[in-house]
């Protein structure tokens, strides 16, 4: 992508006034030299693969390790209970980020967004609206364009890899770009889109990569939970008006700075943090 920051899309945008997306998605024309059908079809056929990843959930299914599978059931089950303190979408957004984080575990089809570790954040906070808000399903596609034009700013000014940036940078990325996406699908401006993305990214700082067993699984899994629910309040705060008193490009710089300051250790080497309980150390032996 030609773009390194979130302002320059965004002056883009005010240029040539068209909305984010539209950016965001001519550039990928320009860059992979395609049609916008092209562009907008490859995109639409991401999302496809993620519902069809949301309705494959199999209960049933154990990772290997043992130590992921059945709890995305379990939030169903919770879901369906009335006697619960949170409203039905928060709910489900909880439920699908843990299926398609399982899914994963259980070698399953997923789409890495922008990881294969933080895979069920976005998809949980994109499918959730498109069912429970009936939205029109292009109108998703057009997020997830907004969604890969912050995943990419991150990438290009910090990192999404989390042996490089520690966990910040995987369920941190993730949780920035489904904060923009529900923003653009709420109707916010550019503004409070950077703003959302930002103030989701802000929450998420300094979190560690600390894998059990090295397997992407614990916490990594309910992370992903923790990741979707912050990109909804994180937006939420941004449509009632509130902007993040850091501007979002600096927000991103900040995590890639953070992210060098990390020890080794705790970025995804399974030598400390919760990998190193006594708990994790005899699921390391068990599955070594």
């Amino acid at each position: 992508m030609s773009f390194s920051k979130m302002s320059e899309i965004m002056e883009a945008s005010q240029s040539k006034n068209l909305p984010l997306w539209k950016v965001i998605m001519d550039d990928d024309v320009q860059e992979r030299k395609v049609t916008e059908a092209e562009s907008f079809s490859r995109m639409e056929k991401m999302l496809d693969a993620m519902i069809e990843a949301d309705k494959k959930y199999n209960p049933d299914l154990r990772s290997q390790s043992g130590l992921s599978g059945g709890d995305g059931a379990k939030l169903e089950t919770f879901r369906k209970n009335e006697n619960r303190l949170i409203g039905t979408f928060l709910a489900m957004v909880m439920e699908k980020a843990v299926k398609m984080a399982e899914s994963n575990a259980c070698m399953g089809r997923i789409v890495a967004a922008p990881t294969a570790g933080s895979c069920g954040v976005i998809p949980a906070v994109l499918l959730t609206y498109l069912e429970e808000k009936n939205a029109d399903k292009a109108r998703v596609v057009e997020a997830l364009f907004v969604a890969a034009g912050i995943g990419q700013v991150i990438a290009e000014t910090a990192s999404i890899s989390g042996a490089e940036g520690g966990c910040q940078a995987e369920i941190g990325s993730a949780s920035s770009m489904a904060a923009g996406a529900l923003t653009y699908l709420e109707n916010g401006t550019n503004e409070q889109i950077a703003n959302a993305a930002a103030l989701a990214m802000k929450n998420m700082l300094g979190l560690t990569c600390d894998p059990v067993a090295g397997l992407v699984e614990v916490p990594c899994i309910k992370r992903n939970v923790s990741g979707a629910v912050n990109a909804i309040i994180s937006s939420q705060m941004a449509m009632a008006g509130i902007k993040s008193a850091i501007p979002v490009d600096e927000v991103f710089e900040t995590m890639g700075r953070i992210g060098k300051l990390i020890p080794a250790c705790l970025r995804e080497t399974s030598l400390e943090g919760l990998a190193a309980a006594p708990s994790a150390l005899r699921e390391s032996v068990k599955n070594s």
